[in-house]
């Protein structure tokens, strides 16, 4: 079995933390994702999320992202998403969730998703 998820995480030196998300993001992954993502957000003031390389989301793989989001409000944290794919768009916006989340422009990208 190949692996359908892979997350890096990497800190800048004002402490902000970036998971970059590779692969597919679904049930089978979610709960690897929402690990590396409570840890983030456990030791780092600021998250971003770098969904550039997610070739794939379901219903189910907004799970660990809306849990992350949730978590670092109660603490008084920020989570922010970045490098969203209009994929991933499409299905914040299907389930009401694109206002939920602090989301970066696609700079590269003025056209609509």
């Amino acid at each position: 079995m190949t692996d359908l998820l892979a997350t890096t995480i990497t800190r800048d030196l004002a402490g902000v933390a970036t998971v970059a998300v590779r692969g597919e993001l679904d049930l089978v992954t979610g709960d690897r994702l929402l690990s590396c993502l409570f840890k983030a957000v456990d030791e780092h003031t600021s998250v971003i999320v770098d969904l550039s390389g997610v070739t794939f989301l379901d219903c189910a793989g907004l799970r660990p992202l809306n849990d992350a989001r949730r978590r670092a409000a109660r603490m008084g944290r920020q989570l922010h998403l970045q490098g969203v794919p209009r994929t991933v768009t499409r299905v914040l916006r299907a389930t009401g969730l694109e206002s939920a989340f602090s989301i970066a422009p696609r700079p590269a990208d003025t056209t609509p998703a």
